[in-house]
């Protein structure tokens, strides 16, 4: 079986920085043509100007067979202003801005303690500027139950921001429970979508645990019930515009994976069309895999479709046990596992 389709995009990326980035990158950009790249370096990337140097780190980095281009986002923290929202969309490299509230996953220390006291008149702005909020939704109020702070979020948060700016685009990043599909399915179409993870839509929470715990399924937000995962899959294979291809692919180096407190994070790049292609054709659904993973992204941000065409095809093909470079080891989602799909550009 083999099937073509556009080029597609990966609308939730980490990529860091140093020879991490270099390392790493040739895998995004042997099947993507674009990246929403996150912020959440040391320091973050709060302002244009960082946000124009990194894209820069980036630029170099890229395999010169490559037509991968970096989208760039700014870290959303409580002194943000509107003018440096004004500057991210001047300057044209800009396309979203991430809010992590403070604490909630990596490197968020610098995120946002208080939306809706300390950032509203920059939302104002991005409504003005038409530049789309890129949202961690998860509460950190340590007495709320970490399978429970998606909901509680959308319900303390998400909920009353749409109903107070209603013209602000949202995404909703790595969905992970049926309350975030409910929740986007309510909202007014073009203007609330998420993006889906290869994790989130094939493994549910037991996968932590099953036999001894299991760091590299580790991520957050944090795997849950299979209930949740079904109603992700019946999502995505709906054929509904407001789903989107973004792996949240997030490497670490094995030895803080692998430690007393390891580090959040899957790293998927590596296998992440092969899978998507599984879990599209499991739900017997591969004539809606191409709007998912390359229409419906470059549709919400205004974004031309990708010309080029990318290749799938039913050649098994085993996950190497391990990456390794000069820095460290990383190990990859599904490491040691055959998978059915294999993804090459035309």
């Amino acid at each position: 079986m083999e099937l073509t389709i556009t080029q597609p995009d990966d609308w939730h990326l980490h990529l860091r920085d140093g020879s991490l980035l270099q390392a790493i990158l040739p895998h995004s950009a042997r099947h993507f043509g674009r990246a929403i790249v996150m912020p959440n370096l040391k320091p973050p990337i709060t302002t244009t100007a960082a946000a124009v140097s990194y894209r820069h780190s980036i630029l170099k980095a890229i395999p010169k067979d490559s037509n991968f281009t970096p989208l760039m986002t700014l870290y959303l923290t409580d002194i943000t202003t509107p003018n440096e929202i004004q500057l991210a969309k001047k300057s044209g490299i800009v396309n979203g801005v991430k809010l992590y509230p403070a604490g909630a996953t990596t490197n968020s220390q610098d995120g946002v303690t208080d939306l809706f006291g300390k950032c509203f008149s920059v939302l104002e702005e991005m409504v003005e500027q038409d530049l789309p909020l890129l949202v961690h939704g998860e509460v950190t109020d340590p007495e709320v139950d970490i399978f429970d702070r998606e909901k509680v979020y959308i319900e303390t948060i998400l909920e009353p921001l749409v109903r107070k700016l209603p013209q602000l685009k949202v995404v909703m990043e790595h969905i992970t429970t049926a309350d975030a599909v409910k929740f986007v399915e309510s909202c007014k179409e073009g203007y609330v979508a998420a993006t889906v993870t290869p994790q989130h839509l094939l493994l549910n929470r037991n996968a932590l645990f099953q036999g001894g715990l299991q760091p590299h399924n580790y991520c957050l937000p944090v795997l849950k019930r299979e209930i949740h995962r079904q109603a992700i899959v019946s999502a995505v294979t709906s054929g509904s515009k407001r789903f989107f291809l973004g792996t949240d692919s997030a490497p670490h180096d094995r030895r803080k994976k692998e430690c007393p407190c390891g580090c959040a994070g899957i790293y998927n790049s590596l296998v992440a069309l092969s899978l998507y292609a599984k879990v599209f054709e499991e739900a017997g659904a591969l004539d809606k895999l191409e709007a998912f993973t390359s229409f419906n992204g470059p549709d919400f941000y205004g974004l031309p479709r990708n010309k080029l065409k990318i290749k799938l095809r039913k050649a098994p093909w085993r996950v190497p046990e391990s990456l390794s470079f000069p820095f460290g080891e990383i190990i990859p989602m599904f490491a040691g596992e055959t998978l059915e799909w294999e993804a090459s550009l035309n």
